[in-house]
């Protein structure tokens, strides 16, 4: 079709990327439509569009000149406007046409032409969303891309939080927005029947964007879709109602494998995999698709990737710019000062130092000058091959066949769920039993700020450490803050407060989470240190002031963390009647409007002590 399709994702921090994007991706390819992948400023976008824009202008008006070479001070005089940038310019101030063009474009940046309907340059722009806590971001990034679109007709707009809040999206932005999955045929053109929610991932638009997702060598996918729990504080039910009980997987990661090269990993993101009918079927296509017990892999040579997907004409602009990280990869790793001098001469001379300059036709000149060196860099050994079902594995449902059957897999670790205490005789059944059959790699996350109250959320993490030492397993616990995200005070922020819990508590706990890096891993003495080793210990840093958690062993060295707690248990019991609910507000700007009694004012000022005051008395020592 030949139309021009832009795919977006909002410019937050994520661990994956996109599936839905990258299938989207697939299908417009296809059908021979030309697809750009953006995450990032918007700005700088639109800096990169206006830049091509008057490049294709000045070639037009003298091709003797290589205009890549000056991008960046174009792109400087573009955003600024100064004309200090121009001084380097090829016949700036000796051709009046290519002087005026550099003007317009100024012009046509400054003033944002490039929203004008006469200068739209997408056909379909497709904008994807994530949790609802982005929300200001991602209405941001709809609002200003949908300007981009030649109409209303080609914006689209999708995903996890377009699907919980599709009317409250709709009122900011005036794009009705897809809800759910598109597993419908003619979904994006109607006379077209490919099933998009089916087709493989287009794993070469990662490859377009600086932005490196933690969990990016691996095969992402899913073998179920949606779940059979209606679980009041999930929005899977609205997202995947319809259960699919086996979706296979070996041939897409196959496809992947020859176009983009091996990945190490395979992350599944079923969301109950374990309520499957054909479960034994998953495993085996697992196994089918390279993922079998002691599976290794080698780190493919992404140089010889790019170089093949070049060839193909497969995502020119991605694999032009992988190429341009791989030479300067390749600089970085020479030891020898000679040999990267003579590298980095040979790069500069052919124009490879940067992506907007380096080309295809330059790449290809010099691949055999630079095939022996990739073949040396990539020389790897080989490394195990691990499958991990992300979101985790229904507790209700584990058994000894399942256990056993998933250990022909390298599963690492296996998730399984602990959302509430009154399934923890059903959990340490499943843990037990997961042991059993050698799944000694275990995980769980741990859901509080729901109907919990802030002991079970411990008692929880202390059982999980508990049995790391008696079954001699490793059980990372994450705990998960919940906040309703349809709930229209609280699906935009991340300020829900359970009816059991409190502002101070929820802190106490982000704080300690800071220190372990959000996970509570094996070790009684370390978590009884971050924790507590009993009850009343928890309860004691519930109330703790923030930066005495936070900079434990200064203060506990200066002797102030038993002071403070001596002033806090001497309070009278009216007293404390006084302090507690100040304290679990954890507001301490203005305390004395808060109480005019002595010993409560007391107390509270330990609470006035900053991190910031904290850090910098530290660097003095």
């Amino acid at each position: 079709m030949n139309r021009e399709v832009l795919l977006i994702e909002p410019n937050y921090k994520n661990k994956y990327p996109p599936m839905g994007i990258m299938k989207i991706s697939t299908y417009y390819k296809m059908i021979g439509d030309h697809v750009t992948f953006f995450k990032g400023d918007l700005n700088e976008l639109v800096l990169r569009d206006t830049f091509e824009r008057l490049k294709k202008q000045l070639y037009a008006n003298d091709d003797s000149i290589f205009w890549e070479k000056y991008h960046e001070p174009i792109c400087l005089y573009l955003k600024k406007g100064s004309t200090k940038y121009l001084s380097e310019i090829p016949q700036i101030e000796s051709n009046a046409l290519i002087k005026e063009l550099f003007k317009y474009y100024r012009k046509f940046f400054f003033h944002k032409y490039y929203f004008k309907p006469e200068f739209r340059k997408y056909d379909i722009v497709g904008i994807t969303t994530l949790f609802t806590f982005y929300w200001d971001i991602t209405i941001d990034t709809i609002n200003f891309a949908k300007k981009l679109c030649k109409s209303s007709e080609g914006v689209m707009v999708g995903g996890v939080m377009a699907s919980i809040l599709p009317e409250r999206v709709e009122k900011v932005t005036g794009i009705r927005p897809h809800v759910g999955t598109l597993h419908i045929p003619g979904e994006l053109d109607k006379n077209n029947n490919l099933i998009i929610d089916s087709l493989p991932l287009d794993y070469s638009i990662l490859e377009e964007i600086d932005y490196k997702y933690p969990a990016s060598d691996a095969y992402f996918a899913y073998m179920t879709r949606g779940c059979i729990n209606k679980c009041a504080f999930c929005a899977v039910p609205k997202l995947e109602p319809n259960y699919q009980d086996f979706l296979p997987v070996s041939e897409q990661v196959k496809l992947a494998e020859n176009k983009y090269g091996q990945k190490r990993n395979l992350l599944l993101l079923d969301n109950n995999v374990l309520a499957s009918h054909r479960y034994n079927e998953i495993i085996d296509d697992i196994k089918a698709a390279g993922f079998y017990k002691g599976a290794t892999y080698v780190v493919p040579n992404q140089y010889e990737i790019a170089i093949k997907n070049l060839h193909e004409g497969q995502n020119d602009a991605g694999y032009i710019k992988s190429c341009v990280k791989q030479f300067k990869m390749l600089l970085k790793k020479e030891k020898s000062k000679q040999k990267a001098q003579k590298l980095y001469d040979l790069l500069r001379d052919f124009h490879l130092l940067d992506e907007y300059t380096a080309t295809k036709k330059n790449i290809f000149q010099t691949y055999n000058i630079f095939k022996p060196y990739f073949e040396k860099m990539y020389k790897n050994k080989p490394k195990k091959r691990y499958v991990d079902f992300n979101q985790g594995i229904d507790s209700r449902l584990i058994t000894d066949e399942n256990m056993e059957k998933l250990a022909e897999i390298p599963i690492r670790p296996v998730r399984i769920a602990f959302d509430h205490w009154e399934l923890h005789d059903i959990y340490e059944r499943a843990i037990r039993t997961a042991v059993r059959h050698g799944h000694v790699d275990l995980s769980n996350y741990i859901l509080y700020n729901f109907e919990d109250k802030p002991i079970e959320l411990y008692w929880r993490l202390k059982m999980n450490v508990d049995l790391c030492e008696e079954l001699n397993a490793s059980i990372y616990s994450f705990p998960m803050k919940y906040h309703p995200i349809e709930d229209p005070k609280y699906f935009s922020n991340r300020d829900y407060i359970g009816k059991h819990w409190n502002r101070k508590f929820i802190r106490t706990i982000q704080a300690i989470l800071n220190s372990t890096k959000g996970k509570v891993g094996r070790g009684k003495q370390f978590f009884y240190k971050a924790f507590g080793k009993n009850e009343e210990e928890f309860y004691k840093l519930l109330y703790m002031p923030e930066a005495m958690i936070i900079y434990r062993l200064y203060f506990e060295k200066l002797g102030m963390t038993s002071q403070w707690w001596d002033d806090f248990k001497n309070l009278t019991k009216l007293e404390k009647q006084i302090a507690k609910p100040i304290i679990e507000q954890n507001v301490f700007t203005n305390i004395e409007e808060l109480t005019d009694n002595n010993n409560v004012l007391h107390v509270l000022q330990y609470y006035q002590i900053s991190r910031k005051s904290v850090e910098e008395k530290i660097k003095q020592l």
